[in-house]
């Protein structure tokens, strides 16, 4: 445990080193940056048994301390999801370089040429818990973006993060781009992240992914504008017009496949018209593959109570409600919702039209399971995680929601009269 005037001179550093790399990074070529993020792939994989090892200190950490086995599950690395970071940091590489990209071009009566360009938001702070792949994603989206990035892993994946991040750093001298690109606080120490967040001079926004806990002290104690959000409370809305065999499949998936994740179903509503039928058998479905159903209005495992909507189980459990319509379910969801990821189960056009319309969470999906809330399922090749609120970055928040734009003006010796 290291002194608050230590932990401070340490951020300060930090910040430093990150601010002198981004002036590098702003007009870094496209080349390089695809040389770093290449290398850092192969060093991933080449160093996977190495990874494994680190991350199996983490995972006894995270017994010692009384993880959940969803949150256990966050934490766990084996091949197959080395591999997964490994394509990660590829599909990264293969994106377009959004830096430099013209937005809007147009010209004036007075005889000015305007063009809006992206240009790197500099540096970026992330602060994230258990999930140790974070720190290649975000390492990659902000190199990607032409960014310097100072992340801040969770304890609990301190070990794994610190392997990673060292293949993310291979990668940067391969491609002579400077190491400080990417940094990652040497230590477990909270005081650590309110340092952060009190970096102004040197930190241009700060991304959150993690628990309400955290996101919450952020959003409260930041002086650096957030990209954030509060919890994934996602919703599915079987319609009464929902087709039986997609909608059974769907919810399954977006309750089960991973319970720890934010794009995770929280709240099943079932149309009061199909409540006896379609809703009930997908209700059965969930407690035959072992999640608790908190129900109202359905047969569940036990009767929900009033605090089950809205919140974030990240568990096998799941709340669940008869609603009267579309309109019901709609109203339900701007109660309890968090604007993250809603979902209607609909063959109905006009119903999935009013449902997109009438609700403005980050995220409205039609037939699909919310476990698509994902950056890499857009086509971004990875996400710093989903941002919720309706300033600049909203969704994914990938490469491209990690840029900023000027306007690039010429004239001709023109003047204004």
């Amino acid at each position: 445990m290291k002194d608050h005037t230590e932990i401070s001179a340490l951020m300060a550093e930090m910040g430093k080193k990150a601010r002198a790399a981004s002036a590098e990074l702003a007009f870094a070529s496209t080349e390089r940056k695809h040389a770093a993020l290449v290398a850092a792939a192969d060093a991933v994989w080449k160093r996977r048994a190495e990874i494994v090892e680190a991350n199996a200190k983490d995972l006894e950490f995270g017994r010692e301390k009384g993880l959940s086995a969803a949150m256990m599950d966050r934490l766990m690395l084996d091949e197959g999801r080395i591999r997964g970071i490994v394509d990660g940091l590829m599909a990264v590489a293969s994106q377009t370089d959004p830096v430099g990209e013209t937005l809007a071009e147009w010209e004036m009566a007075s005889g000015l040429h305007i063009r809006r360009v992206r240009t790197p938001l500099g540096v970026v702070g992330v602060i994230y818990e258990s999930r140790p792949n974070v720190t290649a994603d975000a390492g990659a989206l902000c190199l990607w973006a032409g960014n310097a990035v100072i992340l801040r892993g969770g304890s609990e994946s301190f070990h794994s993060s610190g392997a990673i991040h060292a293949c993310l750093v291979e990668g940067l001298k391969a491609a002579k781009l400077p190491e400080a690109t990417i940094q990652l606080v040497p230590t477990r120490d909270r005081e650590a992240v309110r340092e952060m967040l009190h970096m102004t001079d040197t930190i241009d926004v700060i991304v959150p992914r993690g628990g309400k806990g955290l996101v919450g002290l952020v959003q409260r104690e930041a002086r650096v504008p957030v990209f954030a959000h509060l919890e994934g409370i996602c919703h599915v809305y079987v319609d009464k017009a929902a087709d039986p065999e997609k909608a059974r499949a769907v919810v399954l998936n977006a309750k089960t496949r991973r319970t720890g994740i934010c794009g995770s179903a929280e709240c099943l509503l079932v149309h009061r018209d199909i409540a006896d039928t379609l809703g009930q058998q997908i209700v059965d479905d969930l407690k035959a593959a072992g999640v608790e159903v908190r129900a109202r209005g359905l047969d569940g495992s036990v009767e929900a109570a009033d605090d089950d909507f809205g919140t974030e189980f990240l568990d096998m459990i799941i709340a669940a409600k008869v609603v009267d319509n579309i309109d019901d379910a709609i109203a339900h969801i701007r109660q309890y919702g968090s604007s993250h990821t809603e979902a209607i189960l609909t063959e109905d056009d006009a119903a999935a039209a009013r449902f997109f319309q009438r609700l403005d969470s980050a995220i409205l999906m039609r037939n699909a399971s919310t476990q698509f809330a994902d950056g890499g399922e857009f086509g971004m090749g990875a996400e710093i995680g989903i941002a919720t609120g309706k300033m600049h970055a909203r969704g994914p928040v990938g490469a491209a929601q990690l840029t900023s734009f000027k306007y690039l003006v010429e004239g001709d010796g023109t003047t204004r009269p």
